[in-house]
């Protein structure tokens, strides 16, 4: 087996754990929150894992092959060389200890040229100031009618956000993958053989089960810490409204950007707007809980800018290894 084939399946292999353990929860984390108390681990996983083949078969079957909605399309095949398995295993290091780093710059950083790399940080920061704006004036609005400090829903109305749970979870979880299976199809051919798609999907379903046996991970912290999460009303509106805007960029152009920055963006803008509705939750009790999430972010943006500069300035020049 030649070199460069060792590192394809070791990158493969590592950015799809990483990439469904740490980005995942953005789109699961609710879900999970909102339905264990309900269901069993399996049910939920099976259910993840059922609308997750249905997304990447459309993605295959509509792109010519390409399980990345045409994401890639800026970032050509390369040959995979060691220094691309090295960015996630940084990942997957940062995952354990649950820090939520934008797996589309850590990952995507050792592919892409310095030109696209600036052009996916610009669009991901618009995409957080964006999910913050329209969240934050969404829940001044919803805080009008409701208080998502309390799971305070009529007994008619419970069956209904309980069921509105599955359905804009799973609309959320495709709209994710059409952006963040990039993150792991870059280390694979752009138009899969069927045997490598159901390879592919296979290894992806196995993740997922793990996952949700776990109950998210450390990761998870970083939804359970906000207001409301585990209630099926507030997991309802989040999906909607990340999902929209998810929708709405994955449409805007073919280029990749930070889901991780549009999720902390639209978490950070629900909070505000709680906390400006809500006399009893301060501004000083939110600030901690965004800032936090905001300092993580930069971390992995930092690793992410140091890596890319290592490979074009530092590695390939001097042709190592």
């Amino acid at each position: 087996m030649e070199i460069t084939t060792i590192y394809t399946i070791i990158g493969f292999a590592l950015a799809g754990y990483s990439v469904i353990a740490n980005d995942s929860i953005q789109t699961l984390g609710t879900f999970i929150a909102s339905k264990q108390k309900w269901f069993k681990w399996y049910t939920l996983a099976a259910s993840a894992s059922f609308v997750m083949i249905i997304a990447l078969s459309w993605g295959w079957y509509n792109y010519d092959g390409d399980i990345s909605y045409g994401r890639l399309n800026r970032i050509p095949f390369q040959e995979i060389q060691w220094f691309h398995a090295v960015a996630p295993a940084i990942l997957l290091l940062l995952t354990r200890v649950g820090i939520p780093v934008s797996t589309t710059f850590l990952v995507l950083s050792a592919f892409a040229s310095t030109v696209v790399l600036e052009k996916m940080l610009m669009k991901s920061v618009v995409g957080y100031g964006l999910a913050a704006v329209v969240a934050y004036f969404a829940w001044i609005a919803i805080s009008k009618f409701i208080n998502e400090k309390f799971d305070e829903v009529d007994d008619k109305w419970i069956g209904f956000w309980r069921n509105s749970v599955w359905i804009t979870s799973g609309w959320l979880w495709w709209v994710w993958l059409s952006h963040d299976v990039a993150n792991i199809a870059v280390y694979l051919p752009r138009q899969l053989s069927p045997t490598l798609l159901l390879t592919v999907m296979g290894y992806f379903t196995i993740l997922l089960f793990y996952i949700f046996y776990i109950h998210g991970g450390p990761i998870q912290k970083v939804v359970l810490d906000k207001t409301g999460t585990r209630y099926a009303r507030s997991a309802t509106i989040i999906n909607i409204i990340y999902a929209a805007v998810l929708f709405y960029f994955k449409e805007l152009n073919d280029l990749p950007m930070s889901t991780t920055w549009v999720f902390v963006g639209l978490l950070c803008g629900r909070e505000l707007a709680i906390s400006t509705m809500n006399k009893d939750y301060k501004f000083k009790y939110v600030f901690p809980l965004i800032g936090k999430d905001f300092i993580k972010m930069i971390f992995g943006l930092s690793v992410s800018v140091g890596i890319v500069l290592a490979i074009h300035y530092i590695i390939i020049p001097n042709n190592w290894f």
